[in-house]
This record gives C-alpha cells, structure tokens and sequence, in this order.
C-alpha cells in the first residue's frame, strides 16, 4: 500500500479529525496483552502508518517501535513521535535487531498481502520478533461472509481551516476487496482537489488466518468486536 507525501497527510488528517478512539483502541489491546503476559513492557506496532496507534501504545509500554512500508506515512509519524525508533520495512520479510513483549498490527494492514504464503510470512515475522511467551495481536480485515459488497462510507470535517470530504466505495472481485478512496480538499486559498486512492484487501477466512498462526507456532484466539467490528486475533508465542 502506497501513499505519496500529500495523501499520506490527508489521510492522516481525516482519521484524526473523525474523532477515532485510538485511545481506547491502545488501551483495549494493552488489556488483551497484559491479560496474556503481565507486566509486558514492550511493543512493536507493525505497519504502523502515521503512527496514531503508537503514539497512544507509548503511553501504554515503556518502550515502544514501528515498522512501516511507506516512507511517507513514516514521515509524519516521525513527527509525532521524534523519539521513538520507526523503520521502513515490508512487513512480509522484516528483521529488526530486537525483541518485543508484544507485536501488534492494527487497522486491517495485514489484508493487503496478497494469499496464503504473503499472510503466513508477515505473521511469522511478528511471532519471529517477541520474547518467547510474548503476545501477537493482529486485527484483520472482513472475512467473506461478513464483507458488505458496495459498502460506501463517508466522511466530511474541517481540520485546520480545510474542508475536508472522504468517500469509499467497496466492492468484491473474488476473494478481494477492491477499495475506491475518493478525497475532495478545499481551504480558502487554493480552492478544491481532488486525491484518489486504490486499495485492493484480501478477504481470507477466519481459517487462513488461524493456519497462518498455527505455522507460526503460536495458535491464536479470535476474539469477536475488537476497535472496528472485525474482531481481533490474538497469540502468545513459544
């Protein structure tokens, strides 16, 4: 998943002008690891995009990191967070000289690898990178029968003295979901554009993503809700 300097920005603009729990979210999944390792005190947030969700772990852990594909969105979270260590790296073949408590990936990242064999490597890289007896959380994306073909979902906030307007349609081909991000942004000075933004998400079963843990070593537990409705894995590590 790519994202050039501008939409990398207004990306991050919009999920935190929308008000979304990353408080709550971080505290949630804090929870969910502490009730698995107590007194856990690191964690690594893979794909961890402006770092939204790390800003709000650093207050949970002692000690906190990210890895993130997108140089950009690692742009601004280095921003927000100038003293916490952030790496560019594909979370299907990352190597960090480092082990966590806990390794988490949030907001579905994890449904942009493309099959079984992608899926299957991230997720060992994030059981390869905890202390053994440490914890694996891993939010996914829809699985196919709960995925709503057609989804459109809208947004409309001012941040900053800009308008800003965000809508997706989603739409199945397959076993993926073929996302349409559209962004109008309009302030006083420059008037509005227009930013669009293609996702494609694999819909892999509750079963593929227990397979993948399962050939990671570490069997997980799919816990129902979880931050966005779509429920959350979780895992404790040999």
């Amino acid at each position: 998943m790519g994202y050039d300097a501008e939409l990398a920005e207004v990306y991050d603009a919009v999920y935190e002008g929308r008000g979304r729990g990353y408080t709550a979210e971080a505290a949630e999944v804090a929870a969910l690891i502490r009730e698995r390792r107590p007194g856990a005190g690191s964690l690594l947030d893979v794909a961890c995009g402006t770092g939204a969700h790390l800003r709000c772990f650093a207050r949970e852990f002692t000690t906190v990191a990210g890895v993130d594909l997108s140089g950009d969105m690692l742009a601004l979270a280095r921003r927000r967070l100038p003293d916490v260590p952030l790496h560019r790296a594909d979370m299907r073949d990352f190597e960090l000289d480092a082990r966590f408590d806990a390794v988490t990936c949030m907001f579905s990242s994890i449904g942009h690898m493309a099959d079984d064999a992608e899926l299957a490597a991230a997720v060992a890289r994030m059981a390869a990178h905890t202390v053994p007896g440490g914890v694996v959380v891993v939010e996914p994306w829809w699985f196919p029968e709960t995925f709503l073909p057609g989804y459109v979902g809208s947004d409309l906030l001012t941040v900053g003295g800009r308008t800003l307007a965000r809508v997706s349609h989603s739409t199945r081909r397959g076993d993926t979901t073929h996302m349409e991000v559209h962004y109008i942004v309009a302030d006083p000075q420059s008037g509005a554009r227009h930013l669009k933004d293609t996702h494609t998400i694999t819909l892999f079963t509750r079963e593929r993503y227990e397979a993948a843990f399962a050939a990671a070593g570490c069997p997980a537990d799919y816990i129902e809700g979880g931050p966005s409705g779509r429920g959350l894995f979780v895992a404790v590590t040999g």
